[in-house]
């Protein structure tokens, strides 16, 4: 198999549309959880410390957060069928693309600066973007019609 057919076969497992998420972000990640022979949706909100391959099929982000006075992260593949959606709640402003030193601060210093930033806007899928004005054509052409 060449390169090629590989990117093909990656390509072909990527989501059609995903949120931008950045290293600094404080998201909501909804996962599916299956327990038996049932699937239930479980929360895990946290700040993103780490961004990898945006570009591929393999993209992962690494969400922590701390529980019950224990630091706890979690890495998630963005185009993993089980992660239903990725919602960010607030963005900060960062320098780096990898904000392990936040493992070693607690309180005020692991405080990060909060940005001011479009919510609706960044949530909104590119999919859903493009689908409203295809809605909206049909009925100018009923209007040149008449």
């Amino acid at each position: 198999m060449s390169f090629t057919d590989l990117k093909k076969i990656g390509d072909a497992q990527k989501k059609s549309a995903v949120v931008d998420v950045r290293s600094g972000d404080t998201v909501r990640v909804t996962q599916k959880i299956k327990e038996g022979e049932k699937f239930r949706s479980q929360v895990f909100e946290g700040v993103v410390i780490r961004t990898d391959r945006k570009d591929s099929h393999t993209a992962r982000i690494t969400v922590r957060k701390v529980a019950s006075g224990v630091g706890v992260e979690k890495s998630f593949l963005i185009h993993n069928p089980l992660v239903e959606k990725i919602e960010i709640v607030h963005r900060a402003k960062v320098r780096r693309k990898n904000l392990s030193f936040l493992r070693e601060r607690s309180g005020k210093s692991a405080r990060l600066t909060n940005k001011a930033f479009d919510r609706i806007a960044v949530n909104t899928l590119p999919e859903e973007k493009v689908a409203e004005p295809v809605a909206a054509e049909p009925a100018a052409e009923e209007a040149k019609a008449e």
